[in-house]
Parts: C-alpha cells; sequence; structure tokens
C-alpha cells in the first residue's frame, strides 16, 4: 500500500475518532475522553511493538515522538472541547488548517511536489477554510463562531504534531506511537491526579466509545506515520487531514447540521484536492 493510500486511509480513521469523541466530550470531561483513550492506544500501540519487536531507534527520534505527543494532546484537548461546545461542520474544517505548518517544512527541507499535487494541496487547504464560513440568518458575515478559537488552537497543535511524528517515525513508526503513547498517557495521568475528575461508570454503553475513540486514534498515527516514513511529508500531511469532511459529513447524516453553499462547496474542493494529489504521481 503506497504512503498517499496509508495518509488518506488515517484521515478518515482520526474523522470517525473525531466524531465520536466530539459526542463523547459533551457528556463526558475532555480530560477524561482523552485519558481513557491515549490509555488504549498505550495498550495497542505496546502489543504493535511487541508483534514487530523493530530495533531501538536513536534517542532523537523518541525525542521528537515525545513532542509530537505534546503537540498531539494540546490539539486534541482543544478540539475535543470545540467539536463540544460548536458546529462540528464549522470546527473540523478549520482546525484543518494546521496542514499549512508541516507542508511549508516539506517544501522548505526541499521537497518537490508535482504542480498537480501541489494544486491538490491548495484545493485542499482553501476547501478547508471555505468549510468553515458561517453567516449569520440575515445573511450578513458572523461573529466569531463558538468553537472557533479551540479549533485555531488545534490546529497549531495538529500541525506541530505533523511535523513532529514525521521526525519521530524516520526509522522506527511503531517505536514513535509507542514512545508518543507513554508520553501522553504520562501526561494525562498527572493531569487526572490534579484536577480528580470523576470517571466513568462501567457500563459498556459508556466506554465502548472511548475505547473505540482510542483504537481509530493510534490507528491512524501509526498509519501516518508509516505515510510520513516512506513518503513526502507536505503531501502526507494534506491527505490525513481528511478528517474535517469525514467529521461533516457525519455530523450531517447523524445531527442534521445543515452545510451551508460555501461549506458544501469548501467539502467539494477537498476532495477533490485529495483527488489529485493521489492520481497525480
Amino acid at each position: 500500500m503506497t504512503a498517499l493510500a496509508l495518509a488518506a486511509i488515517s484521515g478518515v480513521s482520526w474523522g470517525v475518532s473525531d466524531f465520536i469523541a466530539g459526542l463523547a466530550a459533551r457528556r463526558t470531561r475532555v480530560l477524561v475522553v482523552l485519558w481513557v483513550s491515549q490509555a488504549v492506544g498505550l495498550l495497542l500501540s505496546a502489543l504493535v511493538l511487541v508483534v514487530t519487536s523493530p530495533p531501538r531507534p536513536p534517542t532523537d527520534d523518541l525525542a521528537f515522538a515525545a513532542l509530537s505527543s505534546v503537540a498531539g494532546i494540546g490539539g486534541l484537548a482543544a478540539f475535543y472541547r470545540g467539536l463540544a461546545v460548536g458546529a462540528m461542520s464549522l470546527v473540523a474544517p478549520l482546525s484543518a488548517a494546521g496542514a499549512a505548518l508541516p507542508v511549508a517544512v516539506g517544501i522548505a527541507r526541499g521537497e518537490h511536489p508535482g504542480a498537480l499535487q501541489l494544486v491538490g494541496v491548495l484545493a485542499v487547504l482553501v476547501g478547508a477554510a471555505l468549510a468553515s464560513l458561517e453567516r449569520d440568518q440575515r445573511g450578513s458575515a458572523a461573529s466569531l463562531a463558538p468553537g472557533v478559537p479551540y479549533a485555531l488552537l488545534a490546529a497549531l497543535g495538529f500541525g506541530l504534531f505533523f511535523v513532529a511524528m514525521d521526525g519521530a517515525a524516520d526509522r522506527s513508526p511503531s517505536w514513535a506511537l509507542a514512545a508518543n503513547r507513554v508520553t501522553g498517557v504520562t501526561i494525562l495521568t498527572v493531569a487526572m491526579v490534579v484536577a480528580r475528575p470523576s470517571l466513568p461508570s462501567g457500563d459498556v454503553r459508556t466506554l465502548a466509545p472511548l475505547i473505540l475513540i482510542g483504537f481509530l486514534d493510534t490507528s491512524a498515527n501509526l498509519l501516518y506515520a508509516t505515510a510520513s516514513r516512506i513518503g513526502l511529508l507536505s503531501l502526507g500531511a494534506a491527505l490525513a487531514s481528511l478528517y474535517p469532511v469525514v467529521v461533516v459529513l457525519l455530523a450531517r447524516f447523524f445531527l442534521a447540521e445543515r452545510l451551508r453553499r460555501a461549506q458544501f462547496v469548501g467539502v467539494v474542493a477537498t476532495l477533490a484536492g485529495v483527488a489529485l494529489v493521489t492520481a497525480a504521481r
């Protein structure tokens, strides 16, 4: 499977995970959602590490993995909160602006995507921006919508995550994922001890979504880490940013969040951009 396909699948997996997390964060504190899902991810990443048994990478790679966890945890905390207090169809696309950071870093490193691929990357970013536009009922420009500040913080965190994970996965995506999850669970456990939030009940309907979030998010991380190792950072990050389109579509079908014309055009532009990035090799 090519790097572009892996990155695209990771974007879909992130999108489904984020949609479920947004719903969970409306009933459960974001810190608890993160802690449970990251703990599940730690178990899954440990299993992957045992099965694959890769050689231990240099300390620099592990340091990048730890940095990716700090950025990712911060981005997810802001993102989940934004999804909980704002419209998912607005918050999710806006957070995809973080893809601009790894694209810029990749080009600065000397990566040379093809012309059509660059057009595709631009379409993904512009499409995400269009999908985030919202107007009030009178048709004039709306004020800053609930969730937007969180979406912007999430974009910064996700952009830093993409760059750091690319550096962490140079030699071993499995080790990068494991180090990322160890760091994340450690940070969140300290936060849990300090904040002492009430834990979710042990019934299946409460825990199952949190477990599923951890499985999907960790799988997406592993797929992206592998894609960034064998492909171009700029293209992989753009395709991994498919997640807002998935969230918007799921919110439309399951929550009846309606897309305005500009948002619909943005979703179509994003999908067209993904098609260009994938086809123009």
